[in-house]
């Protein structure tokens, strides 16, 4: 090879290897920036590690930080007329935002930690249809603030036997099932998601439902704010919540997946029922809902229970399939009970079933056997 030609491979050679350098330092530089970006205010980039084995992986982000100014102008200086109720965390308010935005803001006296801005962090990044969203918090003047997304027609436990269970709507046992599928897929999400995120505390009071009448489930991971195993709250809201908790967390305090599904399963039971799991099923027993299904396992004595509100228009096919179910997610055995998919997958198949045989009943229907007559057979 001439001298010329050579010094001309090897100058295009070291242009290349300058530009490969150049290259590499400006994705190095925007890799780092990024990176940068996701640290929050305590300094972590990521507080939970990142279970890539299971599920859905969070995508950690900035929760919004609300100033104390703005949510007291939101609920007028936290005015008892926009109190909505009072939970586990603390007071919950209706507020409107600046930008015209419905929230319930949640509040307790407690003083400001690292934990709290972490645990909001995270459950900020959870979005998912049938949940309702954290969209921030505050932490001012020792007072502990989260705020939530709205949801306008209140919990199902109000529509069931609550303030607003004088209504007709919606009680009808495919809209109920449309209900319990929403809540069985977000109780799914939280299961799935990476790292997973245990409910802890579900009950019908804590499932919410839109204009839509969309379920939402409600305070995810609450519990993880209380830093220990309590339930605060009157004697009677103490005796509604020990109700939905799995025998094993009442004795050892033990929560899991399949302690959700139990939890899940008395929410099917009120909402088959339209009436309290925690009340006895008549005036002359002792029993309540749940003992009275667990020692009685014959659909004909069970079927008694239904709330008559939903009227006719439900085969007897999908009442028994759907009992069966709330049988085995109230299962004493945590090894017996079902995982939530396979309880989303029965949802959906009951429901669809439903939909095609009470919908539109006429000439060329299959037959089937409705409400009604089931109650006439049982006098």
């Amino acid at each position: 090879m001439s001298r010329p030609l050579a010094a001309i491979v090897g100058g295009a050679a070291g242009a290349v290897a300058f530009l490969g350098i150049v290259v590499i330092l400006f994705w190095f530089c925007i890799f780092h920036s990024r990176s940068a970006s996701r640290t929050s205010e305590t300094g972590s980039s990521e507080p939970y590690p990142a279970d890539k084995s299971s599920g859905i992986e969070l995508s950690f982000r900035e929760a919004r930080r609300f100033d104390w100014e703005e949510l007291c102008t939101a609920t007028k200086n936290f005015n008892e007329q926009g109190l909505i109720g009072v939970g586990k965390f603390g007071e919950v308010y209706k507020g409107l935002l600046t930008d015209g935005m419905l929230v319930a803001i949640k509040k307790r006296a407690v003083a400001p930690t690292t934990e709290f801005v972490e645990e909001v962090r995270y459950l900020s990044s959870i979005h998912h249809r049938n949940i309702v969203t954290l969209l921030g918090y505050c932490q001012e003047n020792n007072q502990q603030i989260l705020v939530y997304e709205y949801i306008p027609n209140g919990s199902v436990s109000s529509h069931l036997y609550g303030a607003g269970h004088g209504s007709q709507e919606k009680l009808e046992f495919k809209h109920r099932l449309s209900i319990a599928l929403g809540a069985a897929k977000g109780l799914d999400h939280l299961h799935s998601l990476s790292p997973r995120l245990l409910h802890k505390d579900f009950k019908t009071s804590n499932v919410l439902v839109d204009e839509n009448f969309v379920a939402k489930v409600a305070d995810a991971g609450i519990r993880n704010f209380l830093g220990k195993f309590n339930i605060a709250g009157s004697s009677s809201q103490v005796e509604a919540d020990e109700v939905f908790l799995a025998p094993e967390v009442k004795e050892f305090k033990q929560f899991s997946e399949k302690s959700d599904v139990y939890s899940f399963g008395v929410f099917l039971l009120e909402l088959v029922c339209g009436q309290e799991a925690r009340e006895s099923y008549s005036p002359d027993s002792n029993q309540n809902l749940v003992e009275r299904v667990l020692n009685y396992h014959d659909f004909s004595t069970v079927s008694t229970m239904v709330d008559p509100r939903m009227g006719n228009k439900f085969t007897v096919e999908g009442m028994e399939e759907f009992v069966q179910l709330i049988v085995r997610c109230i299962d004493p055995s945590s090894e017996l009970r079902p995982g939530i998919k396979y309880v989303v997958s029965e949802l959906d198949q009951i429901l669809e079933k439903e939909m095609n045989l009470t919908t539109g009943m006429g000439e060329g229907t299959p037959t089937v056997t409705l409400g009604s007559q089931l109650f006439k057979a049982l006098k």
